[in-house]
């Protein structure tokens, strides 16, 4: 029970940091974190969806894919990782402005905090959803790391966000995943000698 109690704390606490990070760093300058985010982001753009509702309906096919591949406790914590997320992204997006010092700063922070969150949920049988899943498919297949594949994954969407809305994001898009991207696969490579639960333990037994 304590095992379970903390998987899911770990759960919830990666995927706040997560929200947070895209809803008070990345979003305000159109920087998608990922693939999925930035799908989000052109659906706000295009037909002004919130961008909450946005990131949960980008993650809704991926889902499907992720319940015949990982199984149905891994897509289920998914799932809670997703809703949690765009929750966030929802709340902080619509009652919290943030002065923001300088997008370079934005950029840093929030590729921190986003590495952290989805390197936790991976540790912990999740994903963030979205590009994460068919990542960690390839992943799991091709024994690589999990950041690299999700990078390659992610470029076509930032290309097409930034043929869109505004050509600088590509870049700065680009910075935000090398720096996360490498923190997600120092999370998953890291050791927790004392921390059990977090293990690797994301593929499918």
């Amino acid at each position: 029970m304590r095992k379970m109690l903390l998987t899911y704390f770990y759960l919830l606490f990666g995927a706040f940091l997560q929200g947070m990070s895209m809803s008070l760093f990345l979003f305000p300058h159109s920087i998608p974190s990922g693939g999925a985010a930035g799908i989000a982001l052109l659906m706000n753009y295009w037909v002004q969806l919130p961008l909450g509702f946005s990131l949960w309906l980008a993650n809704a096919v991926f889902l499907i894919f992720a319940l015949n591949y990982f199984g149905y406790i891994w897509t289920l914590r998914t799932i809670l990782s997703v809703a949690t997320t765009s929750t966030t992204v929802t709340v902080l997006t619509s009652q919290i402005p943030l002065p923001h010092v300088h997008i370079l700063f934005d950029i840093m922070a929030g590729s921190i905090f986003f590495g952290i969150g989805v390197g936790i949920l991976i540790r912990v049988g999740a994903s963030s959803g979205g590009m994460v899943i068919p990542a960690l498919m390839i992943a799991s297949y091709k024994n690589w790391s999990p950041g690299k594949v999700m990078m390659a994954i992610n470029l076509f969407i930032f290309l097409l966000t930034a043929l869109v809305i505004d050509y600088k994001i590509v870049v700065f898009a680009i910075i935000c995943q090398f720096f996360s991207t490498n923190i997600i696969d120092f999370i998953y490579k890291f050791d927790f000698q004392k921390v059990s639960i977090l293990s690797p333990n994301w593929r499918k037994k």
